[in-house]
């Protein structure tokens, strides 16, 4: 991949929670495989996460109905506990994450490169469903 000419793409939300729970439930590979999904036909199967700099992740995501799935991994460049993660994806394209605390919620920063065989807006609204599935499941499973 040519990084030189690859666009940044940022998605963000704020979620109601706690940046300690909202980092937890980022993390934590059972929570993960509970929200990692642009829809509700899809699914992760599996999910490991050795989070410290060098560890790697990888999360399984297929569709229920089994016609197609894949892995989506990297290895992790950065984590500064409870405030940002980085990490480089199997393709070389780098991601950054920010947890920023505003009081009992925590607004998130998601910073990705930019792939070549999708389009910006199709990509942007995908990693977008993923981090609304994410916000909705801290929020609804968030007892402090």
């Amino acid at each position: 991949m040519d990084k030189d000419n690859s666009e940044k793409i940022t998605i963000e939300t704020v979620v109601n929670a706690p940046v300690k729970k909202t980092w937890e439930y980022w993390t934590k590979p059972d929570h993960i495989k509970k929200w990692n999904t642009a829809s509700d036909d899809w699914h992760t199967t599996i999910c490991q996460n050795d989070l410290k700099v060098g560890g790697k992740f990888i999360s399984r995501m297929e569709a229920k109905n089994g016609s197609i799935g894949f892995d989506f991994g990297g290895i992790y460049d950065e984590v500064k506990l409870h405030e940002s993660i980085k990490y480089t994806l199997g393709d070389g394209r780098k991601v950054e994450i920010k947890f920023n605390p505003k009081g009992d919620e925590t607004e998130i920063l998601e910073s990705f490169d930019a792939e070549k065989s999708n389009p910006i807006e199709h990509q942007r609204s995908g990693w977008q469903a993923i981090l609304n599935n994410f916000k909705k499941y801290v929020e609804k499973n968030n007892i402090s």
